[in-house]
């Protein structure tokens, strides 16, 4: 009994990481800075450079209200990475594919493959999607092109007010995922245990911010290269503003 009780604490403990660290995983996301829409790299309050890992972007979109594509990339602006639009986007997109990473022995993460890593506790092959809604849509958010993994909005207007429910769903390639773990607060609550979508790929939120909200969602899929990472993770952002009162 001592022996499978021991098991089974060993068990939790792995389950246990597992999730805090595909929690606290970094993420692409946009916010204004300087009144301008920036993309940004980090987790919680870590806002890093993001102008170093501009290269690994290889994706960006913008949409009208309606969806339609609108002129749009990013720029570097001193140690910021601008969107650069030709009108005034509702909707921003982004994707990078951040390669494969191992988890040493030590506990460091190296960009390296588990071929490469002797003893590697875990290796990891990452991508990592941002949508943003910057304005009112004619309609609920459809799946976007080259977002594998996309959180969107059930209903087309977003809430309002601070603590209202947000019903969200979940798409892997398009379609409805369960099992996908998700945040409601990014950037100020890294660290809080996540949900997980039903078999519809929904789960229901209360919205967190008066401001900036950026929701997270982490979906782990098998392997393409498994020689070189034990499993894939697509990791995907949701960010809106919620307008504070008149001044």
């Amino acid at each position: 009994m001592r022996k499978l009780s021991h098991s089974l604490a060993i068990v939790a403990l792995a389950l246990g990481v597992g999730a805090s660290s595909a929690a606290s995983a970094h993420a692409i996301w946009f916010a204004q800075r300087a009144k301008q829409l920036a993309f940004i790299y980090g987790v919680g309050a870590d806002d890093l450079d993001s102008v170093k890992r501009l290269p690994l972007v290889n994706h960006v979109a913008g949409y009208d209200a309606a969806f339609k594509p609108v002129a749009t990339k990013l720029k570097v602006d001193g140690p910021m990475v601008m969107v650069d639009s030709e009108g005034s986007p509702a909707v921003v997109t982004a994707v990078m594919p951040y390669g494969i990473w191992s988890k040493q022995p030590d506990g460091e993460w190296v960009k390296k493959g588990r071929d490469e890593v002797p003893g590697a506790l875990m290796s990891t092959k990452n991508f990592k999607y941002a949508v943003h809604i910057a304005g009112p849509l004619s309609a609920p958010l459809p799946a976007l092109p080259d977002q594998t993994l996309q959180i969107s909005p059930v209903a087309a207007a977003l809430p309002t007010k601070m603590g209202q429910p947000m019903k969200l769903r979940v798409l892997y390639k398009g379609k409805p995922i369960a099992g996908a773990r998700v945040l409601a607060d990014m950037v100020n609550d890294p660290d809080s245990p996540p949900l997980k979508t039903g078999p519809d790929g929904t789960v229901t939120i209360k919205v967190r911010n008066q401001g900036l909200n950026v929701v997270n969602a982490v979906y782990q899929g098998p392997s393409d290269e498994p020689a070189k990472a034990q499993r894939m993770e697509h990791e995907a952002t949701l960010s809106f503003v919620l307008p504070h009162a008149p001044e």
